[in-house]
């Protein structure tokens, strides 16, 4: 394992870099008037009679700029720096959402705004515009000048960032092997130039064994951080959770880092649900302006050990495919088709006994809870660094089980149910379980329940085909062949001892033993888009149903 801290200032970046002709800035900018009271800091700055930057409701909005900009090629170091001249001046405009930074420099001598810029289909690359400010004749009016833009800029970050902190204190944790490889490459080529764009200061570590994030993460100093950022697939953000977990102040630990991911694995199913994407720069930009979101998080307790799930926990075919593709890793995503295609020919069936905590058992339940969940959702609160500092409960461990673990006497009121022909139990805490793997449409990220789906395993090859196609179109949550709840608690105990079974927990194998799960809501932290999963939910679960016309 090496480490190493970065935090960026005002210094230059190797950033793209567009910057203006020189400008005569003789006088202080206009402030607007309020009617009476303290005057209002001005939507537009004009730098010149010929340029101006305005913020429009959704965009930074910039007419004039110097279209003779020196374009300096970023990964070409042949081109020496060396751009082509385009005569006169045209109009720019940029989103709130890309817009990473701005400041006036050290010097007092440019205004330079940070953003990041599509270049690419699903890329993102770090680029900066820089605007010469001359100085005026009087100090008194050049230092109301400089008020004013320095107000001006205030007015833009807020737009910008609106609810999201800014400058989160990151702590990186990169997997070089994660996937088929290559994080190191994208986390220093195409994610760190965003966060240092970001001005977030950075201690980055990166790991060299299976496991090593869950020890660093228990000794991690959680006072010095806002986030965690797995750079990964999803092995890792379970080990940082775990990690976490084993503290002494474990529920401190956890309600105050937001964890977080670089999606640089397999999988990368928790970038997918709280960022749309599975693409890097996509993912760091949406860490940049992300929102806080309570995550619930599941033990999972098998013999006298307890593992914290964020995921999901899977047994028989979807676990098989899980684990018996793992050195498959070079193919990717793609790993995932094969194994399925080679698992469904064999119509394996893995018999069991299950009891369950069951909370909504019908499908158009569990429709209207989610609508419930969606349309009551209430705004974030703005994430503070040192928010989770709390006394008495939030300083202890892990909060006890309400249930009991898996070699306990089963629960009052708990029945166990065999399931001879069981093809496969998956049960998921999010929706995505890898890029258009829609398993869980109706999760949620904070509701306190997880979304339970059971398949029989000796339906027919074209069956299960037709069933992993509907998640394309949607409809794999209302196929008949499904079973969807909504539970709180489950135990299962596998019926025949099969060396090559194994349980998968958040992708990680496990035993083929007995083991029992019980959820606990909002006691993790992390960042998404808007404090939902970006998965669409549900075929036209906000749609009015027939019982409500009758009703109305």
């Amino acid at each position: 394992m090496d480490a190493q801290t970065s935090s960026t200032g005002n210094r230059a970046t190797h950033q793209q870099s567009d910057t203006t002709d020189p400008t005569d800035f003789t006088k202080s900018l206009p402030l607007e008037s309020s009617g009476g009271g303290e005057p209002q800091p001005s939507n537009v700055l004009a730098l010149s009679p010929s340029l101006t930057l305005t913020l429009d409701d959704k965009c930074l909005a910039i007419s004039g700029i110097d279209r003779t900009a020196t374009k300096t090629a970023k990964r070409d170091h042949r081109s020496c720096g060396i751009g082509v001249p385009v005569r006169g001046r045209s109009k720019k405009s940029i989103d709130y959402y890309n817009v990473l930074w701005a400041e006036v420099t050290e010097d007092r001598q440019h205004l330079r705004i940070d953003f990041a810029e599509q270049t690419h289909e699903h890329y993102l690359e770090a680029r900066n515009l820089s605007f010469p400010l001359c100085h005026a004749a009087s100090e008194e009016t050049n230092t109301a000048s400089l008020a004013a833009v320095s107000s001006w800029i205030e007015n833009l970050l807020c737009r910008s960032y609106g609810k999201s902190s800014r400058r989160k204190r990151a702590w990186v944790v990169v997997n070089p092997h994660a996937g088929p490889g290559g994080a190191d490459r994208i986390w220093r080529k195409q994610v760190k130039p965003i966060f240092d764009a970001a001005r977030m200061p950075m201690t980055v570590v990166r790991t060299s064994y299976s496991g090593e994030a869950v020890k660093l993460a228990k000794d991690l100093n959680i006072d010095d951080f806002d986030i965690a950022i797995p750079c990964s697939g999803d092995g890792l953000p379970h080990e940082v959770f775990n990690g976490l977990g084993q503290r002494p102040d474990a529920r401190r630990a956890l309600s105050k880092i937001a964890v977080c991911h670089i999606p640089c694995g397999s999988g990368n199913a928790m970038s997918c649900n709280l960022y749309g994407t599975h693409r890097p720069t996509l993912a760091a930009l949406a860490i940049v302006k992300g929102l806080p979101t309570p995550l619930d998080l599941i033990s999972v307790t098998q013999g006298n050990k307890r593992t914290l799930s964020f995921l999901s926990q899977a047994l028989g075919m979807i676990a098989d495919l899980d684990i018996t593709t793992e050195h498959l890793r070079w193919m990717g995503p793609h790993r995932f088709t094969y194994g399925f295609l080679v698992l469904a020919m064999q119509k394996k069936v893995y018999p069991c006994d299950i009891a369950i905590k069951a909370e909504i058992e019908h499908k158009d339940g569990v429709k209207e809870h989610y609508r419930k969940q969606v349309t009551q959702q209430g705004p974030q609160q703005q994430f503070q660094p040192g928010d989770g500092d709390g006394d008495g409960e939030s300083d202890q461990g892990l909060p006890p089980l309400k249930y009991g673990t898996a070699t306990d006497k089963l629960p009052e009121g708990w029945e166990l149910v065999p399931h001879e022909k069981l093809g496969s139990f998956y049960c998921g805490n999010m929706a995505y379980m890898a890029p258009d793997t829609n398993f869980f449409a109706a999760a949620l990220a904070n509701d306190g329940l997880m979304d339970l789906v059971m398949t029989d395993g000796d339906i027919s090859v074209m069956k299960n085909i037709g069933l992993q196609l509907s998640m394309d179109s949607g409809h794999f949550f209302d196929s008949p062949l499904v079973t969807y709840r909504k539970v709180s608690a489950y135990r299962i105990i596998p019926r025949v001892q099969d060396a090559k079974c194994c349980i998968s927990i958040d992708g990680e194998a496990f035993p083929w033993e007995p083991f029992q799960a019980e959820v606990h809501q909002g006691l993790g932290l992390t960042l998404s888009k808007k404090g939902l999963y970006e998965a669409p939910g549900p075929l036209n679960w906000d749609k009015v149903t027939t019982t409500e016309r009758l009703v109305a």
